[in-house]
């Protein structure tokens, strides 16, 4: 279990710190994508924190800061519903795969901390 625990997370945590980065230098697909689901470009530097500081989060709860880790896996989450719901609003389904999957990533991340 703890294997598993560890490689899920740090699949999270290297997931969140990639896009949060490619939100900050705007890479063009982020672009395409805030587009698509009416985010405004502006919106994107405090997306990119928030994905950052729940990076950090996962990373220091698998490091023993265990009840900051589990609030990082919620903050994530409900986060990444939120990307979900902004993509059916927006009738954006050709896409709604990434943040689905990093809403997968960020649950498991968050249930298997929680019962550890």
């Amino acid at each position: 279990m703890e294997l598993a625990y560890v490689t899920v997370t740090c699949a999270a945590v290297l997931a969140n710190a990639g896009i949060a980065a490619a939100d900050l230098v705007k890479a063009p697909f982020v672009l395409a994508n805030s587009a698509e689901v009416g985010v405004a470009p502006a919106w994107l530097p405090s997306l990119a924190l928030l994905k950052a500081a729940g990076a950090a989060g996962l990373l220091l709860g698998l490091f023993g800061v265990r009840p900051l880790g589990i609030a990082a896996g919620v903050g994530l989450v409900l986060f990444y519903l939120g990307a979900m719901a902004a993509h059916v609003r927006a009738r954006v389904f050709h896409n709604i795969a990434f943040p689905g999957s990093f809403l997968a990533l960020a649950a498991g991340a968050l249930a298997m901390a929680a019962i550890r």
